[in-house]
């Protein structure tokens, strides 16, 4: 059996428009798509929601970034840092 990289962590920024169940869709998106929230902030600014997510998991950041951006109350989609696995998470700190 072959074991399970260790997951890497990005953080993501995400501009949305304040509709009902907006936040509940860009969580579904980010389960289906295969990564874990390990982090939410999340706070409305004027006529808009900023969230700040991080994420683990193993699977490309770019196409969650691009399936993201195709929701119709998601304003801008921004990959904050590289990604680190768990590993170096660890070591750095």
């Amino acid at each position: 059996m072959n074991p399970q990289p260790p997951a890497a962590s990005y953080q993501i920024h995400c501009r949305m428009t304040p509709e009902a169940a907006a936040l509940e869709r860009l969580c579904q998106v980010v389960r289906v798509r295969g990564f874990r929230i390990a982090k939410m902030a999340m706070e409305n600014v004027g006529d808009s929601l900023d969230i700040a997510l991080t994420l683990e998991g193993n699977r490309p950041i770019g196409m969650l970034q691009s399936q993201l951006e195709k929701l119709q109350t998601v304003v801008v989609v921004e990959l904050k840092d590289q990604a680190l696995s768990v590993v170096e998470r660890f070591s750095a700190g």
